[in-house]
């Protein structure tokens, strides 16, 4: 595998930011791996991070590059600091970065397809409710997206007065005053969802019992079923931690859809 740090200016920010992007390498002689890669424009997974996080994260937690060697996927993993990857009422534009600008550049600076049936997209926590975000808002661009413990009913959180004054001022300059009903509220896009237009992406949606999103992963859940999109959902003991999304991410990847190649 090639992994590559990639410093670049995005015009829709405004601002220099970076994504580490892991690319197939086909190799024979390496030690310890078993590399792998198809013909052509590689099939890529869209890999984001939670909300203390950054691009770095799923690399220095997990073995997600040994995970993917013998895949024949590129893994790309973005840097959206604490946006939720919206385009914040007071900050940047990072739901645009991340849905038009940063695929765009991704397959303008190495091969990666452009196809539906090739591009994935998956995340923990915060990142989980942008992998959603992406699935239901932009369909037409992913064949499956995967939340691991996701943030994914947000107009609660918002409405939550039990949180500190600056967490709650936080989600305020992220989200507005009013996000029920809008195209941030997960829970709303599903019931949206109906009037999609040609095929839905597959979804994965996977929680602990013991942690603290439980409740927002039994809602969206809940939601989800009324709809017509195919949902794996899986839960066991767990917390919000690491050693359960190390764990995880291993199950995605043998749950995305990945077409057969030479």
């Amino acid at each position: 595998m090639a992994l590559i740090k990639c410093d670049f200016y995005s015009d829709t920010l405004g601002l220099s930011t970076s994504m580490h992007v892991i690319l197939p390498q086909q190799t024979h002689t390496q030690i310890g791996m078993q590399n792998v890669t198809g013909q052509g424009l590689h099939p890529t997974l869209y890999l984001l991070h939670g909300l203390s996080d950054d691009d770095s994260i799923w690399l220095r937690r997990t073995s997600i590059e040994r995970y993917v060697a013998n895949l024949g996927i590129a893994v790309v993993m973005p840097q959206v600091h604490r946006s939720f990857y919206t385009d914040m009422a007071e900050g940047g534009r990072y739901w645009t970065f991340i849905s038009e600008e940063l695929p765009t550049l991704a397959r303008s600076f190495f091969p990666l397809s452009h196809q539906r049936e090739d591009n994935f997209v998956a995340g923990l926590s915060m990142g989980g409710y942008g992998a959603f975000k992406l699935a239901l808002r932009k369909p037409e661009q992913y064949a499956a997206a995967a939340s691991l413990s996701g943030a994914l009913d947000m107009v609660t959180h918002l409405n939550n007065t039990e949180g500190s004054a600056l967490q709650q001022a936080e989600m305020q300059r992220i989200f507005g005053s009013n996000m029920a009903g809008s195209e941030n509220d997960l829970l709303h896009l599903l019931q949206e969802s109906q009037h999609i237009q040609g095929a839905k992406p597959l979804l994965y949606q996977c929680c602990g019992t013991e942690d603290f999103l439980y409740e927002d992963n039994q809602s969206f859940r809940q939601a989800c079923e009324q709809t017509d999109f195919q949902l794996t959902y899986e839960e066991e003991a767990g917390t919000h931690d690491w050693g359960y999304w190390d764990a995880k991410i291993q199950d995605v990847l043998k749950w995305l859809p990945l077409s057969k190649r030479d």
